[in-house]
């Protein structure tokens, strides 16, 4: 795995020229992501989480045994690694770190079902962004193992590296969220991002956190059976339609 790292995203000036948009990024607008980004979760640690944080906690600790929070290396920008944290919302278990979650996966709590489908899992990330790794909005954090597997059938997989990643992003609003079940998932996803990468822009974030508060509330009122998966139309856009072939 080490390797793996070190040879496909440890070095940013091997990332750098493999990326085609990165010039086209405007510094301005990647300033005002981050000014919003400091703002905003600053904000949301200060006011909400002081007082959220330890409610969630004592619901988890009652619901079942094991640690409040959950920390896992994740891929971020440009290859550098960092920890993730997130609300435990499974029982302690050792494929953690390699082992998605899907459907009615036996390792998630009761309590954790409603953190997963209401994304209050997600909340500590706030920390992330607050404190540079992640930003609220960008293409989403990988486990290591993941992005391993990703890259063998996605050529220039770590294009998607080029920004920060996002406590939510395009993908995820356009439906391609949980669990990757199939190469489709794996490479629309993908489309996305690098969709979300050339385009980027401080209207764009707005739009997509805009879809996501929409999105959130309509999954708490909805049942399990009518995710948003099923209802996000996932057409791509002509511009972001690459020929990706599975390698063999």
């Amino acid at each position: 795995m080490n390797q793996y790292i070190q040879k496909d995203y440890a070095s940013n000036e091997k990332l750098k020229k493999k990326d085609p948009y990165k010039k086209q990024n405007n510094e301005n607008c990647l300033l005002a992501k981050r000014v919003f980004d400091i703002v905003v979760s600053f904000i949301v640690i200060v006011f909400i989480l002081s007082w959220l944080i330890p409610i969630l906690a004592i619901l988890i600790i009652i619901d079942s045994r094991g640690p409040v929070f959950f920390t896992q290396k994740r891929v971020g920008a440009n290859g550098k690694m960092f920890k993730c944290y997130k609300l435990r919302s499974m029982w302690t278990n050792d494929q953690a770190n390699s082992k998605q979650a899907q459907a009615n996966d036996p390792r998630i709590t009761l309590f954790g079902n409603f953190l997963r489908k209401s994304c209050m899992d997600e909340l500590p990330q706030f920390v992330n962004v607050l404190i540079g790794q992640m930003s609220i909005v960008g293409p989403r954090p990988h486990m290591i193992s993941d992005c391993e597997k990703f890259s063998r059938v996605i050529p220039n997989y770590d294009l998607r590296h080029v920004l920060k990643p996002g406590i939510t992003g395009m993908a995820q609003i356009k439906g391609f969220r949980g669990k990757t079940n199939c190469f489709y998932d794996v490479s629309h996803r993908y489309k996305w991002d690098l969709f979300y990468v050339k385009n980027t822009s401080f209207i764009l974030d707005l739009k997509i956190i805009h879809k996501t508060s929409l999105q959130t509330m309509s999954a708490l009122i909805k049942s399990p059976e009518s995710g948003s998966r099923n209802i996000i139309n996932k057409t791509i856009p002509e511009e972001v339609s690459l020929t990706l072939i599975p390698s063999n």
